[in-house]
C-alpha cells in the first residue's frame, strides 16, 4: 500500500504479531494500566479463519519503522455482522481518522460480498477508554451493550459441586461430544447479543486454529442422557493472569432453574483450581437475557473490567 505522508500503510502478516502485540500493550497501559493481550492472543487473531490478511487489515508505521497504527475488520461467518478495531499508537492520534475510514469501507465491502444491504458493526471499547468512545460517537456508533469480566480468586482447592440426579458430564475430546457442545450453544445463546449462527465444521475450525483450545476443558451436561447444558474453558488468560477462562457457559431453555448453570460454574472453578490456576476468569454481557451476571455474583465472582460494545448500521454503495 502507499505511503501517506510520514506513514507507510501495509498489510499484516502472521510475522508481525510481536509488532502488533507491543503496540495493543502500549495502548492498553495507556488506558487501564495493564497490558490486556497476549502475543499468542495476537498470532490467534492473524490466523482467524474468516480473517483475510490481504483484505482485512492494515499496519501504519512512522518514519523509523515504529509500529504506530493497527485496524481490522473482520466478518462473522456469512452473516450481516462485523467486528471491528482501531489502535493508534497514543501521541499519534492523527492516524485515527483514516483508520477508522478504513475499517468502515471495508466492513460494508464485507457485507456487500456476503450478499446484505447493510452491515451491523460492532467495536469493543474499554469503559475507560472516553477518548476512543468520543471517536466512535463521532462516527455513528452508540452503545449496544456492556461485558463485564469477572474473576474469582482460588486459594487452594475446591470442592466440586454436589452431584445433580440424573447428570452426567462428558469430556469435548471427542467428536460427538463436541457436536453436543455446538447444538447447545447455537440454541441457548441464539436470542443473544451479537449471536451469529453457523454450522459445526465453521465452529470446529474457528477452534481448532486457536493455541488457547485445550478441549479436556469443555464438558456437556446431560440429564437422564439428553444433553442440557455445556462449559467451554479454554487457556486465554494462563499466559498473563494464570486464571482459567470460561468462554462459554450455556443451558437449554427446557433445563433452566435446575442449577445446572451453577453446577458447571462451580465444575469450572474445582477444575482450574486442580490445575493450580490463580484463579476464574469470563466475561457476561449485562444486558444477558438469562440472568447470568446475578449467578456469577452470588458464586462468588466480582467484575474486574467493563467493555462496552458500540454498535453501529452502515448502508454501503454497490460499486456500478
Amino acid at each position: 500500500m502507499k505511503p501517506s505522508g510520514a506513514h507507510r500503510f501495509s498489510r499484516p502478516r502472521a510475522a508481525d504479531a510481536p509488532a502488533i502485540h507491543e503496540l495493543v500493550a502500549a495502548c492498553d497501559l495507556a488506558v487501564i494500566g495493564v497490558p490486556d493481550a497476549t502475543p499468542a492472543d495476537i498470532a490467534d487473531e492473524l490466523a482467524e479463519p474468516d480473517f483475510n490478511l490481504d483484505t482485512d487489515g492494515w499496519l501504519v508505521h512512522d518514519a523509523d519503522g515504529t509500529l504506530v497504527g493497527w485496524a481490522w475488520a473482520g466478518a462473522k461467518g456469512d452473516s450481516d455482522m462485523l467486528d471491528i478495531e482501531v489502535l493508534v499508537r497514543p501521541g499519534v492520534e492523527e492516524l485515527a481518522d483514516e483508520l477508522w475510514r478504513l475499517v468502515l469501507d471495508r466492513a460494508g465491502e464485507l457485507a456487500l460480498e456476503r450478499g446484505h444491504d447493510a452491515a451491523t458493526v460492532d467495536i469493543g471499547i474499554y469503559r475507560a477508554d472516553t477518548d476512543k468512545q468520543a471517536l466512535a460517537k463521532e462516527r455513528g456508533f452508540e452503545p449496544g451493550t456492556s461485558f463485564h469480566r469477572m474473576r474469582v480468586d482460588h486459594e487452594g482447592p475446591v470442592e466440586p459441586p454436589a452431584p445433580i440426579p440424573g447428570l452426567t458430564l462428558h469430556s469435548g475430546e471427542t467428536d460427538a461430544v463436541r457436536r453436543e457442545a455446538h447444538q447447545i450453544y447455537q440454541e441457548a445463546f441464539a436470542d443473544h447479543f451479537g449471536f451469529v449462527k453457523n454450522d459445526y465444521d465453521h465452529w470446529l475450525e474457528r477452534r481448532q486454529a486457536q493455541s488457547i483450545t485445550d478441549w479436556t476443558q469443555l464438558a456437556v451436561a446431560r440429564i437422564d442422557g439428553r444433553p442440557a447444558a455445556v462449559v467451554i474453558g479454554n487457556n486465554q488468560f494462563v499466559p498473563d493472569e494464570d486464571c482459567g477462562y470460561v468462554a462459554t457457559l450455556a443451558v437449554l431453555p427446557e433445563h433452566r432453574g435446575k442449577g445446572l448453570g451453577r453446577f458447571l460454574l462451580r465444575h469450572a472453578f474445582a477444575a482450574d483450581a486442580a490445575r493450580g490456576r490463580r484463579g476464574t476468569l469470563l466475561h457476561v454481557d449485562s444486558n444477558n437475557t438469562s440472568p447470568a451476571l446475578d449467578l456469577y455474583l452470588s458464586a462468588g465472582m466480582r467484575p474486574v473490567l467493563v467493555i462496552d460494545v458500540w454498535r453501529r448500521l452502515i448502508r454501503p454503495t454497490r460499486a456500478s
